[in-house]
Parts: C-alpha cells; structure tokens; sequence
C-alpha cells in the first residue's frame, strides 16, 4: 500500500504542477498579446505629437544648394484621415543669400495633395515662408509654387513658433500670429 499510495502522490503532484505551467503560460501568452497589440495600431488622425514629430522630422533639409540644420523641437506636423502626413520644421537659414531668408523659414513636406487657401499643392519637399502678408511654397530650387494671402490672428494669447490647429474638417497652419487654411484632397 506504502507503494501505491506514493504513487498516486506522485501522480496529483505532477498533474497540479502540469496545470499551474500550462496556466501560467496561457496567461504569459495573453498579456505579451495585449502589451503588443496598441503597438500595431494604425496611428490616429491628427496632431502629431512631439514623439511622432521626431521620428517623421528629418535632422538637416536640403534646399537651394545648401544642407541646413533643423531646429529641434520647432516643429509641428498633422496626420490626414488618409494616413498621409504634412510636417513643418524651422531651419537655419544662415548660410542662405538674404533674398533666400527672406522667404524661407521652413521646411514643408506632404505625402498629399493640399489646399492651401483654396490654392492646390502637389505632395513634396518644399521651403515656405510668411512674408509681407503673404504665405509663399518653394521647391528646393527656391523657385515660388504657390503665394496666397495669409492672415493674422491677434486674439491668439500666446503665439508659438509653429503649431496646427483644427478647424472645420481642416487645419489652421500657423506660424507665430500669421496663419493659413490648410485642407488635404
């Protein structure tokens, strides 16, 4: 009997041990599941943020010639329904002629085709500006795309470099007080 009953210990000791890893594993599997599924979701329409900003805006733009340096953290970008992206980024203008500085601000880079105050804007790498009034798009020759008025906003309290906002199914692209109506196609 001493043999038997040592027997049949044995044998509900290895079924409990059995049934506690084959649970645990169960449960491992679930939760590395769940930790790992927000990190494939598609990413949200919108604002993008400053994380997003730095993975999408590139260190140095090439523009008329010259590779100049991106300022880091003057930056703002949006995301389309579409998934397709519009990012901004200031740049050092330095090493530019002064006709060039004066218009180019900004890097300007789309993935869509835009409206910009009811003007059309392929998608593309280009500079822009806001200059007497006025937003001016230029292709990396420095050679002017698209002008169209722009806009102040006085009532804006507190004016930042760059920074979209949304309004009516589009954005307001803003630099400082001066803003743009920005819608993709």
């Amino acid at each position: 009997m001493k043999g038997g009953a040592c027997c049949l210990t044995r044998r509900v000791r290895h079924w409990y041990t059995m049934k506690t890893r084959t649970c645990a594993f169960w449960l491992v599997a679930i939760w590395i599941c769940a930790c790992l599924a927000p990190a494939q979701q598609a990413p949200s329409k919108g604002i993008l943020g400053p994380a997003e900003l730095k993975k999408l805006i590139p260190q140095d733009y090439f523009f008329a010639g010259i590779t100049a340096s991106v300022q880091p953290g003057m930056d703002a970008g949006v995301r389309f329904a579409t998934d397709k992206v519009l990012l901004v980024a200031l740049v050092n203008t330095s090493g530019y002629a002064t006709s060039i500085q004066q218009k180019y601000q900004a890097l300007f880079l789309t993935d869509s085709r835009l409206k910009i105050e009811g003007s059309q804007l392929r998608p593309g790498a280009y500079g822009c500006g806001f200059v007497s009034g006025k937003f001016i798009v230029m292709n990396v020759a420095a050679e002017d795309v698209l002008s169209v008025p722009a806009h102040g906003d006085d009532k804006l309290q507190r004016a930042v470099p760059l920074k979209f906002v949304e309004q009516d199914g589009g954005y307001r692209f803003y630099a400082g007080k001066n803003f743009v109506a920005v819608q993709p196609e």
